[in-house]
């Protein structure tokens, strides 16, 4: 069994079961369905949400992922201080310093920032590794 939604050419809405879909579409063209408010015959099928049945568990299945994702948000906070104290950030001029550093083998400079995908893929091919991670926002 299905239950639709329906409007008629007058925009009354309404519900109704079904079979199926199929049960529908056969009384529909046989004009066999009608506004239960005015009886007009030209009636569709509206705009519905489907209802769904969850397991009992799934509150407790929804409480624990609502925790694991709050830990794991709370582990990217610390690693996002833990950079901003220890590393220099450089904004959008990461390609370039990252390459300053990389062929200038004595500096030991540890630096953040952004770069584009075109410019990263280019670092990747000179055999400089990078790493990304997910920017928490402090506040948020």
């Amino acid at each position: 069994m299905i239950k639709y939604n329906l409007k008629c050419e007058n925009n009354h809405e309404f519900e109704s079961w079904f079979l199926d879909s199929k049960e529908f579409e056969k009384l529909k063209e046989k004009k066999l369905l009608e506004c239960i408010y005015c009886n007009s015959k030209k009636v569709k099928k509206s705009i519905m949400a489907p209802m769904i049945s969850l397991p009992e568990t799934y509150n407790k299945d929804n409480k624990n992922i609502e925790t694991t994702i709050k830990d794991e948000r709370e582990k990217l906070k610390k690693i996002r201080q833990y950079i901003e104290k220890n590393f220099e950030y450089v904004g959008s001029n990461f390609s370039k310093r990252v390459r300053e550093i990389y062929y200038d083998k004595k500096s030991k400079k540890k630096i953040y920032g952004t770069t584009s995908p075109k410019d990263r893929e280019e670092l990747s091919e000179e055999g400089i590794e990078l790493f990304s991670i997910p920017w928490i926002d402090k506040e948020n």
